[in-house]
């Protein structure tokens, strides 16, 4: 047996190498990642190789330097002449296996276009504008087309866009009917190029879409085209293609429901002119309406006083004239909830710029208020020689007016039943707490245009850094335009639309038509506002440019 001493020696060693044990493995750390896989897996080998001529194999077979993953290989890739027959895609390990199941034409040019299908398993890294060309003859097509596509309304490059190349006998038939066997996607410069290509009369387009089909079928897509038929004799360059969303021809109503709190919410797919409403069912509701219309004229929202029906008819015009008629139902005793609120004209730190009266907006149309529950302390000090004046226009917008002062601090406080709405609900106790903006914190902008052509019309919009309008006017000469209006300092910018027609208004192209949208030109020049400055900035509108 041990003695004493030799115990407690004992003991002592177990505790170290326990201590050693535990802060050891506290102190382990998890392998740390190296730098972020961005690579796309890249081709080793292909058999038959690349560009072979007098090709006559029935098995392609495609070598990589990593594991891939193959997704919606038949909708993304396609072979130009497109046999009746689809290939097989077959993965085998790294290496991707085409069968061909149809037999080729003599002396062909066939390109392989792999879209987005290919990339790699962790990452997900697309091999982009990928193409395996072989020709069944002696010759290899190898005419290409090349140029860029830019945003209409921004003017920036567009990257990640599907150009597609239809013959003019294919474009009838297959455009925004099926996809193009010829395409591209543009790189992150917005810059294209189609290879391989035989001689022949060409249709060109661009398109931007949400769901990758490669079929212009969506009115919320993007899309170009080259106003001319491209005559492929020799390679082409430079052709600048200009994306645009395109005013639908025919009018439809996305969205027509009840809001949850009763109203009726219509959505247009295109804004209109001068839009509004009618009830033609039941009688005598078309009297009882309230309808808001939004400053894009593209929704509208009925309100009615009376919710005493189970099936309702709307009808939706422009100028007057009846566009789209819906119904829709709802049980008698269907409840719906509402509840009185505000919206005020302040900032996110509640400061309310200088020289502007407080807004408020309701979330529901107001039938009265009581000015005696509302209640206004400038400093904890209340106040009496405040004005609260409602909107003839819209029975949501009431409008307080005071002289207030700088460095003061204000609370509005609106009373239990201060506002009842149309059905008669009232607000509960309700406070806004606002100050005064600094002067210093806003500017003043003064713009010296300079046209190109008096003869024509142009719209000069100013936008501030999120690229948001904020003042629009129409010009036909040289100008100053001073903003009565001042703006928070900070970076802004000027856009100017070529309008054309002289409506005062962006239009749209049209795909169909061959028509292109007016043109836009934006300035590069940011410009700075300083605090509580007024500044002249020169601007000179170019010269429209000529559309391809």
């Amino acid at each position: 047996m041990l003695n004493q001493k030799g115990s407690f020696l004992l003991l002592l060693i177990l505790a170290f190498c326990l201590s050693i044990l535990y802060f050891g493995c506290a102190n382990r750390q998890l392998p740390q990642g190296g730098p972020k896989d961005v690579t796309p897996p890249k081709l080793l080998k292909a058999s038959p190789p690349n560009m072979t001529r007098n090709f006559s194999a029935k098995i392609i077979q495609l070598d990589f330097d990593e594991f891939f993953k193959l997704s919606n290989q038949y909708t993304e890739i396609t072979i130009s002449p497109t046999p009746a027959k689809q290939p097989e895609y077959i993965t085998k390990k790294k290496s991707l296996i085409i069968k061909l199941k149809d037999t080729l034409e003599k002396n062909t040019t066939y390109v392989i276009n792999f879209g987005k299908a290919i990339a790699d398993v962790n990452a997900g890294n697309i091999i982009k504008n990928f193409t395996y060309v072989f020709a069944t003859g002696a010759h290899i097509d190898s005419l290409s087309i090349s140029g860029s596509v830019i945003n209409n309304q921004t003017q920036e490059r567009e990257k990640d866009a599907t150009v597609m190349l239809f013959t003019l006998k294919q474009d009838s038939l297959l455009f925004g009917k099926k996809k193009p066997t010829v395409f591209a996607t543009t790189d992150s410069a917005g810059n294209f190029s189609l290879n391989n290509l035989h001689p022949d009369d060409y249709r060109l387009y661009a398109l931007k879409e949400a769901s990758p089909n490669k079929i212009y079928d969506n009115d919320d897509e993007l899309i170009a085209f080259s106003t001319k038929t491209i005559h492929l004799t020799k390679d082409t360059s430079d052709i600048r293609l200009k994306l645009f969303k395109q005013t639908p021809e025919k009018f439809r109503l996305p969205i027509h429901q009840f809001a949850p709190d009763g109203s009726m919410v219509f959505t247009f797919n295109r804004p209109l002119d001068k839009p509004s409403v009618y009830i033609p069912f039941p009688a005598g509701y078309n009297e009882k309406q309230i309808t808001f219309i939004s400053k894009t004229k593209d929704t509208a929202i009925v309100y009615n006083r009376s919710m005493d029906f189970d099936s309702i008819r709307v009808s939706i015009l422009d100028n007057n004239k009846p566009l789209d008629t819906v119904s829709l139902r709802k049980g008698k005793k269907e409840s719906f909830v509402r509840t009185v609120s505000f919206q005020y004209n302040t900032d996110g730190y509640g400061k309310l710029k200088p020289g502007s009266a407080l807004q408020l907006k309701s979330s529901l149309p107001i039938e009265s208020f009581e000015p005696t529950l509302i209640e206004l302390k400038e400093d904890s000090t209340e106040i009496t020689n405040f004005t609260l004046i409602r909107d003839t226009a819209d029975s949501r917008r009431f409008t307080l007016n005071y002289r207030w002062k700088p460095k003061a601090e204000y609370l509005l406080s609106l009373g239990e039943g201060a506002f009842t709405d149309i059905y008669g609900d009232k607000n509960k106790r309700l406070q806004k707490r606002f100050g005064l903006d600094k002067d210093e914190n806003y500017g003043h902008l003064i713009l010296a245009i300079t046209v190109p052509d008096t003869g024509k019309q142009y719209i000069v919009e100013l936008l501030d850094e999120k690229k948001a309008l904020l003042h629009s006017d129409a010009i036909k000469k040289n100008t100053t335009l001073a903003y009565k209006d001042s703006y928070l300092t900070g970076k802004y910018r000027i856009r100017v639309i070529y309008d054309d027609n002289k409506n005062g208004k962006w239009d749209s192209g049209n795909v169909k038509r061959r028509k292109q949208p007016e043109n836009i030109w934006v300035d590069e020049t940011i410009i700075t506002l300083r605090p509580n400055w007024e500044q002249t900035i020169p601007i000179a509108i170019p010269k429209e440019p000529v559309t391809p």
